[in-house]
């Protein structure tokens, strides 16, 4: 039976999306990416992965933070707010590894997963705002997300406190407890 299974059919048949990139452009995505970005091969294939962002700042943001952060051996991860082709915002779990960690765009494979069912996007977010909510629901303190941001932890306050105004949340357990539970 082994013999029967290639490397191709693994890709296309993975429970999960996977894509291949060079240069952030998708060089290949399996069905499963197809289906969570509710696109066509032609839409995703050849395309830069700007087409799966809500803006092109949220786009350019995440390449600057995924070249700062990945680990020792090329990976990356974090939950963010991606965009299906008909419009749609979603919450995404998306982890990658660049091929070299010293050039990290320029081929890689990444994984997606629909945290939809999980986390529903309900009110209107800014870029900076989902930003900082996907990084708070990860656990990190102010400090942590001003620096993984390259911004003042106090301008991060001043993001929890709007995104505690607009979930009605009074403390930021219960922000991230709203955060998660959509």
């Amino acid at each position: 039976m082994a013999e029967d299974l290639d490397y191709r059919t693994a890709f296309e048949q993975a429970p999960i999306g996977l894509a291949l990139s060079r240069a952030r452009q998708m060089v290949d995505v399996n069905h499963e990416a197809l289906a969570m970005f509710r696109a066509r091969p032609d839409q995703l294939v050849g395309r830069s992965f700007e087409v799966l962002y809500p803006t092109l700042e949220e786009f350019e943001r995440t390449g600057a933070r995924i070249t700062a952060s990945l680990d020792a051996s090329g990976r990356y991860a974090d939950e963010r707010v991606m965009k299906r082709m008909d419009g749609e915002l979603f919450w995404c779990h998306v982890t990658g590894r660049a091929l070299n960690p010293a050039d990290p765009h320029a081929a890689g494979i990444w994984t997606f997963e629909d945290l939809s069912a999980r986390r529903v996007l309900k009110v209107d977010f800014t870029p900076r705002e989902r930003e900082i909510a996907a990084l708070l629901v990860d656990g990190l303190t102010s400090k942590g997300i001003g620096k993984r941001l390259a911004i003042s932890p106090r301008t991060v306050d001043v993001y929890r406190a709007r995104l505690m105004r607009k979930l009605g949340a009074s403390t930021t357990p219960e922000l991230v407890n709203k955060l998660l539970s959509g």
